[in-house]
């Protein structure tokens, strides 16, 4: 064994020595350590300052101090809220147009049986014909409620046809129609006209003018006067109603042109037949 000895390390006799952290990570920790009570209260302080200076400030100054901090919201509800009354009255604008398009085709073909639907005109709504105009709601139920009331008593058939519906532009509705009736009195025939009817609507869809122009008539030609007792034998056969007339056809006596002039004075006498509207049953 004492041969050994001189050959052992040194180490060997001696522990291990546990290992340090570096000096210079102990001074920062040390330094940390003992700093982070001074600015902690350095902190504390500032806080307690600041809190002071807000106590000391006066309720209007508060407000203003809360109105300053809050720009930028209301700037970008601002920012939102810029173009959408535009917006929401072009969306109203084209649910109106539809609206009235569709009214348009339902009442249109009916208006000698049933009333229309008031809801798509504007209360001053302007009726314009080739002779006349008339202004005002009022005075627009009146002529519908003329033309069925008088059409019944003047015609034993009359009814209206749409031959077409389109817009020429954005703000106007136009309507091609054909107007066919069949007169009571016996010696007319069947007779017809066609016109156009423009409806103008406003910035919100509603129809303020109603004008009625290219009326195109196709009423019955007037026969030829019997010039002897052979052009009466040819023009005259077996019947009881008079298929000749001895004069010209006087446009005085045309059924339609008694029924445009009833409805006139319907309009004249405004309104006193309103009342009569229900008690009218005309088969």
């Amino acid at each position: 064994m004492a041969f050994l000895l001189p050959n052992l390390s040194p180490s060997l006799f001696h522990p291990k020595s546990i290992d340090k952290p570096p000096s210079s990570s102990v001074a920062a920790c040390s330094a940390s350590s003992s700093s982070s009570p001074s600015s902690s209260a350095q902190m504390l302080s500032s806080q307690a300052q600041t809190q002071k200076q807000i106590n000391s400030l006066s309720p209007s100054s508060l407000s203003a101090l809360t109105s300053l901090q809050t720009p930028t919201a209301q700037g970008s509800q601002l920012c939102n809220s810029t173009g959408s009354p535009d917006k929401q009255q072009r969306d109203n604008f084209y649910v109106n147009l539809g609206l009235a398009v569709r009214t348009l085709r339902e009442d249109m073909p009916l208006i000698f049986s049933k009333d229309l639907n008031y809801d798509i005109y504007r209360d001053d709504i302007t009726f314009v014909d080739p002779l006349n105009t008339f202004t005002g709601i009022e005075n627009y139920k009146l002529i519908f409620w003329a033309l069925r009331f008088h059409g019944k008593i003047l015609f034993r058939e009359i009814a209206l046809e749409v031959y077409r519906v389109w817009q020429p532009s954005e703000n106007m509705i136009l309507i091609r129609w054909n107007l066919k009736g069949v007169p009571r009195v016996p010696w007319e025939a069947k007779g017809e006209f066609q016109g156009t009817s423009r409806y103008k609507l406003d910035r919100n869809g509603k129809i303020y003018e109603h004008k009625v122009d290219n009326l195109a008539f196709n009423f019955p030609q007037p026969r030829e006067p019997a010039v002897s007792v052979l052009d009466l034998v040819s023009a005259c056969p077996a019947s009881p109603n008079p298929t000749f007339l001895w004069g010209p056809v006087e446009l005085q006596t045309s059924s339609w042109v008694e029924f445009y002039r009833a409805v006139r004075e319907t309009l004249d006498r405004e309104g006193s037949l309103l009342a009569q509207e229900g008690l009218v049953t005309c088969s």
